[in-house]
C-alpha cells in the first residue's frame, strides 16, 4: 500500500491529473467486495418472495439473481466508462451533460445519500460486531473504530483498492466458502414454488446493482481502459452478488423468514453459530468497511465539484467525521426510505448520460470545464424518467410520496403491471427521451 500512498494517489485536488493505475484484477476485486454486503444475505428473503405468498422455485430464484445482477451491473459499467475515458469523477462528469452549473444539483443531492449510505454502513458493522462480541464493547466504540478506518481508507483510496485486492478479497472468498460448506449441511434448500414471481424478482435484484451507478466512475476514471472498467464492474460484482444472495437463501432459511423479516440483523445468528463462524464472520464485518469507503470517498470526490481546490484529504475527514456522528444519534435504518427517494434520481440522469455520449457523438464535444454553458434540454429525458421511475416502481417509501404517485397514476389512467420495475422503467423513458431530443435538435441545426 506504501507504494500507492506515496507515488500513485489520486490528486488531492480536481485539478490535478488522476493516475490511471487499476487493472481489471482491481476493479474486479473491489466490485466483488462491493457485492458482498452483510444485510445482502438478509435480502435473500425477498429475492425468494419479492410479492409475499409466491415464493420461487430456488433454480428460478437463482436464475433471477443471475439476470438481475447482469442488467444492473451493465448499467452501472455503462456509467463508468465515461470516467475512464475523461479521468472525472461522477458528478464532473455531469457539467458535460447538464452544464457546470445545473450540475450543481445533483451533486447535492449525490452528497446527501451518500452521506446517509456512510452512516448506515458504519451501522452495519457495530451491528455486525456486536453479533460477534455481544454487548462487552458498546455500540459507539464500534462505530468509532469503524469510522476511523474508513476515513484512512478514504485519504489513501488507490491503496485502499490495492489493499483490497491483494489481501481482502482473498479471505472474503475463503469465509464465503466456509460458510457455504457449513450452511449446505445445516439447512436444505426450499422445495416447491413456482416462476410466478420471477419478474419482480429480477427487478428486485437489478435494483441493488444499479444503486451503484452514481459512483462507477469515482473509482473507473483510474482504470487503465475502459474494457478494465467495465469487465471489472460487470464481472466482479455479478459473481459477487450472485454468492451473496445464494449463501442469503440458506442463511435465511436457519434464521427463519419471519425472525429476518422482523430484525434483519438475525441474519447474522447462522453465520456466528457454525464452527469457526466468529472468526470467519470477522471477516466479512471487516470486508463491510469498504462499502463505507466508498460511499465516504464519492463523497469526497462529488464536493470538488463544488470545491475543486480543497485538498480531498480535507474533505474526506471532515466527512469521516460526520458520517460517524450520523451513526451515533440518528437512527440511520429510517433513512432508508428516503435514500431510496433521492437514489431514483440517478438511475434516469445516467440513462441521459449513456445515450448522449455513446449514441448522440457525446464523447468528442463532453465539456467538464468550470464554465461549460448550461445545456437546460438534457433536464427534460431525466425529469421524464423521474416520473417513470416512480410509475412503474413496487418498492414502498413513505406515505405521502407513494401516495401522490398513486394518485397521478389513477388521473392519467396508468395501471402498474406485478413485472414492472422502477429502474428498468426509468432507463428505458429517459434513454428514448433523450434520443428523441437529440435527433431534433440535429434536424434542426441542419435546417
Amino acid at each position: 500500500m506504501s507504494h500507492a500512498i506515496h507515488g500513485e494517489e489520486v490528486p488531492l485536488t480536481l485539478e490535478g491529473e488522476p493516475p490511471k493505475t487499476l487493472g481489471v484484477l482491481d476493479q474486479g476485486a473491489l466490485w466483488a467486495n462491493l457485492a458482498v454486503s452483510l444485510l445482502g444475505f438478509s435480502g435473500a428473503l425477498f429475492l425468494i418472495d419479492p410479492l409475499g405468498g409466491a415464493p420461487l422455485t430456488v433454480t428460478a430464484a437463482l436464475v433471477a439473481t443471475v439476470v438481475g445482477s447482469l442488467i444492473g451491473t451493465t448499467m452501472v459499467g455503462l456509467a463508468a466508462i465515461p470516467g475512464t475515458q475523461t479521468g472525472k469523477p461522477a458528478m464532473v462528469l455531469l457539467r458535460g451533460l447538464f452544464g457546470a452549473r445545473l450540475s450543481y444539483f445533483p451533486t447535492v443531492l449525490n452528497i446527501i445519500q451518500m452521506i446517509g449510505w456512510g452512516a448506515f454502513e458504519l451501522w452495519v458493522i457495530a451491528q455486525g460486531a456486536l453479533a460477534i462480541f455481544g454487548d462487552t464493547v458498546p455500540y459507539a466504540v464500534w462505530v468509532i473504530v469503524a469510522g476511523v478506518i474508513t476515513t484512512v481508507l478514504t485519504v489513501w483510496p488507490l491503496g485502499a483498492v490495492r489493499l483490497i485486492r491483494r489481501y481482502i478479497t482473498v479471505l472474503v472468498i475463503i469465509a464465503m466458502i466456509w460458510f457455504a460448506v457449513q450452511f449446505l449441511g445445516d439447512a436444505q434448500p426450499r422445495t416447491g414454488g413456482s416462476w410466478e414471481a420471477f419478474a419482480p424478482a429480477v427487478d428486485y435484484v437489478i435494483a441493488l446493482s444499479v444503486s451503484w451507478v452514481p459512483l462507477a466512475a469515482d473509482f473507473a476514471r483510474h482504470s487503465r481502459s475502459s474494457r478494465a472498467a467495465f469487465t471489472g464492474v460487470v464481472g466482479g460484482y455479478t459473481l459477487a452478488q450472485v454468492a451473496c444472495l445464494a449463501l442469503g437463501v440458506y442463511a435465511v432459511a436457519i434464521a427463519g423468514a419471519e425472525a429476518v423479516a422482523a430484525d434483519s440483523t438475525a441474519v447474522f445468528g447462522p453465520f456466528v453459530a457454525v464452527p469457526l463462524g466468529a472468526l470467519f464472520f470477522a471477516i466479512l464485518v471487516l470486508r463491510e468497511a469498504d462499502q463505507s469507503f466508498a460511499n465516504v470517498y464519492s463523497t469526497t470526490v462529488s464536493l470538488q465539484n463544488l470545491m475543486p481546490r480543497v485538498d480531498r484529504r480535507i474533505i474526506s475527514t471532515l466527512i469521516g467525521l460526520f458520517t460517524v456522528a450520523i451513526a451515533l444519534v440518528v437512527d440511520v435504518t429510517s433513512y432508508g426510505a428516503f435514500l431510496g427517494v433521492i437514489g431514483a434520481v440517478f438511475v434516469p440522469m445516467f440513462a441521459v448520460l449513456a445515450v448522449d455520449y455513446f449514441l448522440l457523438g457525446g464523447a468528442a464535444r463532453w465539456n467538464t470545464d468550470a464554465d461549460a454553458p448550461a445545456r437546460w434540454s438534457m433536464l427534460v429525458p431525466w425529469a421524464l424518467g423521474f416520473a417513470a421511475y416512480w410509475l412503474t416502481t413496487s418498492t414502498p417509501t413513505v406515505a405521502p410520496w407513494d401516495g401522490f404517485w398513486a394518485g397521478v397514476r389513477e388521473v392519467i389512467g396508468f395501471t402498474r403491471e406485478p413485472w414492472m420495475n422502477g429502474a428498468l422503467g426509468a432507463a428505458i423513458v429517459a434513454a428514448l427521451a433523450t434520443l428523441l431530443i437529440g435527433l431534433v435538435t440535429r434536424r434542426v441545426a441542419r435546417r
